[in-house]
């Protein structure tokens, strides 16, 4: 049996916080600990009271003073993306067929799929993040390559076979038959194989034609369980376009709900520009809207609003949408999102956003019971934050006297230098 004792301040939650003193909805220990006994949690709290249930002699980690979380979730990103990030666009359609599609072509060859997907996963936990939902491309071999990278790494990972049959050049599109065929061969490949899990990935409306959603709402029904992950009202352009190339639907919203896609097992990426009937429409098929801000700033897409959403009961997530977005930090990304918010009159206390980047995240993929707290039981995938990383925080952490100061800290001046260990069913992968 393998066995070690983390120890160290902890942070775990409970729920989502309704307000700043919901102190009802997480768990904070000054000194605290986490034992991990097999690559999961077995007992987490103070450390008098961990240790007295450790074994004898066990491995003991003393990672104080830095905070112990569970790992942060990126529940939209796009893995063939790398080399896309910080490239200079006007707006989504332009950034999509001058650069990405450029490069999505190149995954076809296996070889170089096989080396961005080790590339990808270094970068995802160099940064804290243990767990995403993942775009591949429209190959079937970069979905090979991304799950055997994650399985040979054992990371719990979400990612699918993008099906695209339109509006993409001849190299990277499918056909409806094909998309079918191959998103079920990944499915019986992978899904459920090691960590993994399989997600069915229309790309968007504009790059399937109404046969191919079909296909997907086929998967769908074949695969109840399966998410489904797709983008939505980013970009005002972009909703035009689709409502031409779909004059039979309502809105956007209504293009998915037509096919049977609009599920609660459905990852609606952006959803920034949506009606009153779109909110209700997704609220009530239990949908989550992901919410994706530096993408949406550095394309110029909109401003998500987090407080019309919360009204109509819409499930929420938060994500990098690296390439589009400018930062694989989870903390970068919820700085950003703090930014917008505040633009939007908006103010989002610190102790909601890391609760959305871990329990909240995981209940959005349907994993709360595998991922995203300290609970025993849960898959130990943890991460060791240190608010004083740089020699600004450091000065600036002179002053900090609270939680909820220091928490505010990291999301405004952290990144990966922030993240000191991260471990992954228990098992440290960085110093």
């Amino acid at each position: 049996m393998t066995a070690r004792l983390l120890r160290g301040r902890t942070l775990s939650f409970r729920s989502r916080p309704q307000a700043r003193d919901d102190h009802a909805s997480y768990v904070y220990e000054e000194d605290g600990a986490v034992l991990v006994e097999n690559g999961r949690i077995s007992a987490s709290g103070a450390y008098g009271d961990v240790m007295a249930r450790a074994p004898a002699g066990i491995e003991i980690i003393d990672h104080r003073p830095f905070l112990l979380m569970a790992g942060f979730i990126d529940p939209h990103i796009h893995f063939p993306q790398m080399q896309v990030t910080a490239s200079y666009a006007a707006n989504l359609l332009e950034w999509l067929n001058t650069y990405t599609f450029v490069e999505e072509q190149r995954f076809a060859d296996a070889a170089h799929s096989a080396r961005f997907a080790s590339l990808f996963f270094d970068e995802l936990l160099r940064h804290g993040t243990t767990t995403a939902a993942a775009y591949c491309s429209v190959h079937k071999g970069s979905a090979d390559a991304y799950f055997a990278e994650a399985s040979r790494r054992n990371l719990l990972m979400v990612g699918g076979k993008v099906m695209m049959d339109r509006n993409a050049p001849p190299a990277l599109t499918d056909t409806p038959q094909s998309s079918y065929d191959d998103t079920k061969a990944v499915i019986a490949d992978w899904h459920g194989k090691a960590r993994n899990h399989v997600a069915i990935t229309p790309r968007f409306a504009i790059t399937s034609t109404p046969e191919q959603l079909e296909a997907a709402g086929t998967l769908a029904r074949e695969h109840p369980d399966l998410l489904i992950q797709t983008h939505l009202s980013e970009n005002d352009a972009e909703i035009a376009y689709t409502l031409e190339l779909y004059p039979e639907a309502l809105d956007y919203t209504d293009v998915y709900a037509r096919h049977g896609l609009l599920t609660d097992r459905m990852l609606l990426g952006h959803a920034i520009h949506l009606s009153d009937r779109e909110m209700a429409a997704i609220a009530e098929a239990g949908s989550v809207a992901v919410h994706c801000p530096t993408s949406n700033l550095f394309l110029g897409s909109g401003l998500f609003d987090l407080k019309r959403i919360r009204q109509h009961g819409i499930r929420t997530a938060i994500a990098t949408d690296i390439g589009g977005g400018s930062s694989y930090s989870l903390l970068r990304t919820l700085d950003e999102a703090y930014k917008i918010q505040q633009l939007r009159g908006h103010r989002v206390p610190p102790i909601e956003s890391y609760w959305q980047a871990t329990l909240g995240n995981a209940e959005a993929l349907g994993l709360s019971d595998r991922i995203g707290t300290l609970e025993p039981g849960t898959d130990a995938d943890i991460i060791a934050l240190d608010a004083g990383a740089t020699p600004a925080m450091r000065i600036r952490m002179e002053t900090v006297g609270t939680l909820e100061e220091e928490l505010f800290l990291l999301q405004t001046l952290g990144d990966d230098r922030s993240v000191r260990q991260v471990y992954v069913a228990g098992e440290a992968v960085q110093d």
